[in-house]
């Protein structure tokens, strides 16, 4: 973000550039400094990974890998691909020798793992 000078209209200008953090493209935007911006809520949770599924897309005819994640009251969500690249790579890995907890952030309706790392069990 930089803010330039006032011009002869009298308002500084907001130059923001920001990532989408869903699919990593950029993107700038230039305001008046005295105008609100909507920012979006991201939440960030950690779950427990049990285990990693495969469906048959019929529009790409390839296979989705989905996980399998455990909530804090027990109950099962399934709606998260395994995401692809380096971080796919790393939750199958870290999924194939240890108990596995995945990083999902949320805004907007949206859902995306971003990272994993090994599970700490309470007892």
């Amino acid at each position: 973000m930089s803010t330039s000078k006032t011009g002869k209209h009298g308002h500084a200008k907001v130059h923001l550039v920001a990532l989408d953090i869903f699919t990593g493209r950029k993107y700038e935007d230039l305001s008046p400094s005295t105008h609100n911006m909507d920012v979006p809520n991201v939440t960030r949770r950690e779950y427990q990974l049990i285990d990693i599924t495969t469906e048959r897309n019929d529009k790409t005819q390839k296979d989705d890998k989905f996980l399998v994640l455990m909530k804090d009251d027990g109950d099962t969500k399934e709606d998260i691909k395994l995401p692809e690249g380096d971080v796919g790579k790393k939750i199958e890995e870290l999924f194939a020798e240890k108990e596995t907890s995945v990083i999902v952030l949320s805004a907007m309706g949206e859902e995306i793992a971003m990272d994993a790392k090994e599970s700490i069990i309470k007892t």
